[in-house]
């Protein structure tokens, strides 16, 4: 039986999306089968992620109506294992229920191993929605205290649904800012939201451009080892966190600080 899990944020704009991407595919080249469901109805995107968009035929809402079965709405990804379930960008999303969610985890469990869905951002009926339908729970912030405070409120409202476990991850960190005291470093962090994060992602522009492009994060980049410790974490219960502030150490590195401040 598949692991669900929400992935969730007291906000937007916190990379939530990309990350839920970016996660479904290293878990997938772990090998485990992984499908990602966007319940973000209206303002969905992560077909456009994942660049499948152009290869939609039914999606969540036709499923949820019965217009199709589950697999037929599954969009198959270039990673193998990994599968799509696009959200429809119209639709009076008050009739879709989160045992009509929940039915559907259920349904597509037996036949994977992690079912990630990308919950819509806020607190309103679409976030209680998805996390109705899953056990698990990520937390997405970024090193920002407006993002903090919210993924605190976040995790308290969590804690109402006995959830099985409740991560954070810490997206888009500068570990340049976080050297110089000008953002909210790691330690910070687990401090005030009194657990440690299953993640830390850096800020990386190859994430940024080619999850705009619909492309998998270049293997080259800050992002790829990141994402990959991250399920790992998820995946085995390891604690291995990606050091966003190693590159800005010592000398090359103070140079390096001093570089991208003046871009």
């Amino acid at each position: 039986m598949a692991r669900s899990i929400v992935i969730t944020s007291g906000k937007g704009g916190v990379g939530k999306t990309t990350l839920t991407a970016n996660l479904g595919r290293s878990l997938a080249k772990l090998g485990q089968r992984v499908v990602l469901i966007d319940t973000d109805i209206g303002l969905n995107n992560l077909d456009v992620v994942m660049d499948v968009e152009n290869k939609i035929v039914y999606d969540l809402i036709d499923v949820i109506e019965n217009r199709c079965r589950p697999r037929q709405a599954l969009i198959e990804d270039k990673v193998p294992g990994l599968y799509v379930m696009p959200s429809a960008h119209s639709y009076d999303d008050g009739r879709i229920t989160g045992q009509n969610l929940r039915a559907l985890v259920n349904v597509l469990s037996p036949s994977f191993d992690y079912i990630l869905v990308d919950c819509p951002a806020g607190i309103e009926k679409g976030f209680h929605r998805a996390v109705v339908a899953c056990n698990e729970a990520i937390v997405v912030t970024t090193p920002h205290i407006s993002a903090i405070r919210d993924a605190d409120k976040v995790i308290g409202l969590l804690a109402g649904y006995q959830k099985r476990q409740i991560h954070v991850v810490i997206n888009r960190a500068r570990g340049d800012l976080m050297i110089n005291s000008e953002m909210v470093d790691y330690q910070d962090i687990c401090q005030i939201l009194k657990t440690a994060p299953i993640g830390v992602i850096p800020e990386d522009d190859a994430v940024n451009l080619l999850s705009n492009l619909g492309l998998t994060v270049n293997r080259k980049s800050d992002g790829w080892p990141a994402f990959d410790m991250f399920a790992r974490n998820v995946h085995l219960g390891t604690a291995e966190i990606f050091d966003v502030t190693k590159k800005y150490r010592g000398f090359w590195g103070n140079l390096k600080r001093s570089l991208r401040r003046k871009v």
